[in-house]
């Protein structure tokens, strides 16, 4: 882990850490979970008609999940996502049992505002996000209340406290553009939501 740059923004109950990961890491890790995870995009039902999620996922736990209608199988732990989880076990001061990976390929991959706070979701726990690749601009709000814009970078993190998924909504947006990166994998971006899960039968 490299000196950090640690914030918290302004109301919302999160802390940002910038350089999280050194940039050789964080390469590394990108372009193994890259080549190693079993991505998918999966179909969604929206107003009559099938429609290709904006993004590709891969379910990380010891059992199958279930959102918005459709089922997730788990995956196994790879060596470097347990290695990450380690890391960010330690700058949260926290403990995690699974990992969503979302991987945006491109400006129009994305996900609209929700909250994660499933029945099986602990509310008493953090959700640290962890940003490999490209950055996006991931934004937050109270309610209906202002809106707060934080850019996820390569190799950060970004802690949502405990209970913050009670009343606040997050998304990450569509860019009008991406921006040519120096290698050509960094055009993606991996986000990693690791969270602590209870299993609901």
């Amino acid at each position: 882990m490299t000196a950090q740059n640690t914030a918290t923004l302004s109301e919302a109950p999160v802390k940002l850490i910038r350089g999280f990961l050194a940039q050789d890491f964080a390469d590394a890790a990108l372009t193994a979970l890259l080549a190693e995870l079993p991505w998918e995009r999966r179909i969604s039902r929206m107003y009559g008609k099938d429609m290709p999620v904006p993004r590709m996922e891969v379910w990380v736990a010891d059992y199958a999940y279930t959102y918005s209608h459709r089922e997730y199988q788990p995956t196994s732990w790879t060596p470097m996502l347990v290695a990450l989880k380690a890391k960010v076990e330690i700058a949260a001061h926290d403990k995690f049992n699974s990992v969503l990976v979302n991987r945006y390929e491109n400006e129009k991959d994305s996900v609209g505002w929700h909250a994660d706070n499933e029945p099986e979701m602990s509310q008493e726990h953090s959700i640290a996000s962890l940003s490999l690749g490209a950055t996006r601009s991931f934004e937050m709000r109270k309610d209906n209340g202002p809106i707060q814009r934080v850019d996820l970078e390569h190799g950060s993190l970004l802690v949502m406290r405990a209970g913050m998924q009670r009343n606040w909504t997050h998304q990450l947006l569509k860019l009008a553009r991406l921006p040519i990166p120096p290698l050509g994998h960094m055009k993606s971006k991996a986000l990693l939501g690791y969270t602590q899960r209870t299993q609901c039968w």
